[in-house]
């Protein structure tokens, strides 16, 4: 459970989103057409408007839920090995920088960098991220650039022949199919171009129980960051989704080694959605998110598949998650 708002915007929609269509309208056309498949679903992007972000942030604290703090620390363990492998006076770039917090740990010990990159769809997230990290590093050069990085992008022309070192932690790779992941893999290697490197997290299979009480916490914020997709149904759709008849419910599929987070109806309703009636039978459920969990000799198949030379790998003592560093050859 990561911020997919990050990444790609997934194909499918019935209708094309026109270019600068407002963003209400883009979660619109995507909520009819999900609703009206046979297997209901959601794309997991939706999950994050404002109060979802603060809730995620909010999860990301909650002592079940293993993944940011881990990562935190196997950055802190293994920065000084990135640091001997990056050229004084490289660029630094963030794919989905969101508010930029983990990156700290490669500015402090990072030498002389040309600049810093974050690369993020939301533009008051960049200037939230820039204003603070202005304050800290007062000497560091940031160029923000507001953009889907699933997509092709160029970054500022000034840093031509510049070494780049890309930035992609928080295992949102793991909320992409195969194919998606391997897509946006391709596409970094694109963006930073040869003889660059990436610095990615990927969440690791591990027992089940660990799995699952990190997206069911006892406290139910998981279960609120949820539920909050439908609230926001009806504050900007004027949707009216009876929460009380809804409940959370994540599992784990050990076959696809994957957790699916799901909004399950409770009994047998109908919900009015811009003027369409929707049913629902009882125990019917609507996909919101899946999280896939990889093994390190996977998730280095797949990097080698999108036109990577997997190099270095770290994880904590637990083997809970892991850090790849990814050269690109050409």
């Amino acid at each position: 459970m990561t911020s997919i708002s990050k990444v790609a915007r997934k194909p499918g929609s019935d209708v094309p989103r026109d270019a600068g269509e407002p963003a209400d309208l883009e979660f619109a056309r995507e909520l009819l057409r999900g609703l009206r498949q046979r297997e209901k679903a959601i794309p997991c992007r939706f999950l994050y408007d404002r109060r979802g972000s603060e809730l995620f942030e909010q999860i990301t604290e909650l002592p079940e839920y293993y993944p940011t703090r881990t990562e935190t620390k196997i950055l802190e363990s293994c920065v000084s090995e990135i640091r001997s492998s990056t050229p004084t006076g490289s660029l630094l770039v963030e794919f989905g920088s969101g508010s930029s917090t983990k990156t700290e740990i490669l500015l402090s010990a990072l030498d002389r960098l040309a600049g810093y990159v974050p690369i993020d769809i939301s533009p008051s997230a960049l200037e939230e991220a820039k204003e603070r990290l202005s304050t800290r590093f007062p000497e560091l050069s940031i160029f923000p650039v507001a953009g889907d990085f699933s997509a092709s992008m160029t970054l500022p022309t000034e840093f031509i022949g510049t070494p780049k070192l890309g930035f992609f932690p928080g295992s949102t790779i793991g909320n992409l199919e195969t194919a998606e992941a391997e897509h946006l893999l391709t596409n970094m290697r694109d963006i930073l171009g040869a003889s660059s490197r990436l610095v990615i997290g990927a969440d690791l299979r591990k027992d089940q129980d660990v799995l699952l009480a990190a997206y069911n916490d006892a406290q139910g914020v998981t279960a609120a960051f949820n539920l909050n997709l439908l609230t926001r149904a009806n504050r900007d759709l004027k949707a009216n989704f009876d929460l009380s008849r809804f409940e959370h419910l994540a599992t784990y599929d050990p076959d696809r080694g994957r957790i699916d987070m799901n909004l399950v109806s409770k009994i047998d309703q109908t919900v009015n959605v811009l003027g369409h009636e929707i049913t629902f039978s009882k125990g019917e459920r609507i996909h919101t998110e899946h999280s896939h969990k990889y093994e390190i000799e996977g998730f280095r198949d797949l990097a080698r598949r999108a036109g990577w030379t997997p190099n270095r790998f770290w994880t904590d003592d637990r083997s809970y998650f892991s850090v790849h560093e990814l050269h690109n050859p050409t």
